[in-house]
């Protein structure tokens, strides 16, 4: 049976929304009809829309069996089911990614699970003070981390260790020890550290001294029997640990590394292993969001349980955030048996999957329905338009833009208009998704919007003469 689905527009996006709608249907597979029905519900954009206005102009649901409103309609939507009896849901922000949205059910991937644990480094640890290590583990579990470790340098005193450990776990946070130096790792594991980093074959002994556990490393570069013999003393001893075969960065033996990795999941199949994923991040002059994609893709074949993650080059600033993302999407991926495709658009930093969702010709035709002076601004893969009642103006370049506006007498709807023209570009330059008065968004990067201040630093008279948002339901 055919589910019934009602979907909430305004004026403007109510032809466009007809025809996305009719093509869905069209290629939906057997057993997935569904039927459709479309309310206007009097407004010209649906994004003005809320529930309370719905309630009072949507009179009657018919046999709809859900209700849909536009993804960037604000408010409880609760009210929506008290009132009609049932489901109500948002769609997507843009209404061109309706077919995405329902082929995943018409529902928003589900990203709460993952199965690696995140060490997120303080390289720095010993030259900071305990208060800004705290600050640090604070700023590293926002974006994401499991475990704080502590990073010791070589020659370098690290005197109030633990202090900084019982810091750290005081804020509900496990902490691991790295270091080359043993008398640091007997410290850290009888201050309370978690785990320690990193114990050979020949250092098995301070696994026996104190509770911590272990992750195992080769005794040298790319032995692995080794790292076997470690891994077996610790299997003796009936205890927990990690195994490290070790990343390296191009091009110092990357690709052998990640079969040693192979191997040693292949030879283990039930063991705890790590990867250190920094030595590709940190040393390689590229977006780390797709070095991070790809490592989690073969982390998450291979079943390994932790990334020890680094954020110390100023390219790498995000490699911790990145890496939550990352494990989710691919966790989601490998178990819904699917590519990691529209699940997460945090790792999409530099470009946009579907950035253009409006040809110039539905440009021209939605163009042709303005009938007042309020600009709006979209962006084709033709460039940059914007349009109001007196005429749809395009081009690549903004300055090419200006005369048209007719601006010169108003300083401050120059100035947004400059603003907003100049994302435009930017967007139609890096092939990016644009929404008129939003940021643009630069995945898991995209700084937190001011919205406060940008609505406070907006002049009055402005806000009136654009008091319609551009068309993107």
């Amino acid at each position: 049976m055919s589910e019934s689905l009602l979907f909430l527009t305004g004026k403007l996006a109510e032809k466009s929304l007809h025809k996305v709608l009719a093509g869905i249907q069209e290629t939906s597979p057997a057993g997935h009809d569904f039927k459709y029905r479309i309310a206007q519900i009097g407004v010209s954009v649906a994004a003005l829309m809320t529930p309370e206005l719905i309630v009072r102009r949507l009179h009657d649901t018919g046999d709809a069996d859900r209700i849909f409103v536009p993804g960037l309609c604000r408010g409880d939507l609760r009210i929506l089911e008290e009132k009609y009896g049932i489901p109500v849901e948002r769609g997507p922000e843009d209404l061109k990614d309706l077919p995405q949205f329902f082929g995943r059910g018409g529902k928003e991937p589900d990203l709460s699970m993952h199965d690696v644990k995140i060490f997120a480094e303080i390289v720095e640890a010993p030259q900071l003070t305990v208060d800004g290590i705290v600050a640090r583990a604070e700023y590293f579990r926002q974006q994401g981390a499991d475990v704080i470790d502590l990073g010791c340098l070589p020659n370098t005193p690290f005197a109030h260790l633990a202090d900084a450990i019982q810091a750290i776990k005081s804020i509900g946070m496990q902490v691991s020890v790295d270091s080359l130096n043993n008398d640091d790792l007997l410290l850290a594991g009888k201050s309370g550290a978690d785990y320690l980093l990193s114990l050979t074959e020949k250092s098995l002994w301070i696994a026996d001294e104190v509770p911590s556990t272990p992750i195992l490393i080769p005794a040298k570069t790319g032995s692995m029997p080794s790292l076997y013999r470690a891994i077996e003393g610790m299997q003796k001893r009936n205890r927990p640990f990690i195994a490290d075969a070790i990343l390296d960065p191009i091009p110092f033996g990357l690709t052998d590394s990640i079969v040693r990795y192979q191997r040693l999941r292949k030879r283990y199949p039930d063991i705890q292993i790590m990867m250190g994923v920094g030595n590709l991040t940190e040393l390689t002059d590229a977006d780390t969001t797709g070095i991070n994609a790809i490592l989690f893709g073969i982390i998450s074949e291979l079943g390994i349980n932790a990334v020890l993650a680094t954020s110390v080059s100023p390219h790498a600033v995000n490699a911790v955030a990145e890496a939550d993302i990352a494990r989710r999407v691919m966790y989601a991926a490998r178990e819904d048996r699917r590519l990691p495709r529209d699940y997460s658009d945090g790792l999409l930093g530099l470009h946009d999957r579907r950035p253009f969702t409006y040809s110039s010709q539905e440009i021209d035709e939605l163009a042709s329905q303005i009938k007042d002076p309020s600009f709006r601004i979209q962006v084709s893969n033709d460039g940059v338009h914007i349009f109001n009642r007196d005429g749809l103006f395009s081009d690549t370049d903004p300055f090419k833009l200006y005369p048209h506006l007719k601006v010169d007498d108003d300083a401050s709807h120059a100035f947004y208009l400059g603003v907003e023209l100049a994302r435009a570009q930017i967007a139609w330059q890096l092939k990016k998704r644009y929404s008129q008065d939003e940021e643009l968004e630069w995945g898991c990067a995209t700084p937190k919007k001011a919205a406060e201040g940008r609505v406070a630093h907006r002049d009055a008279s402005l806000k009136e003469k654009r008091a319609k948002k551009p068309e993107n339901p």
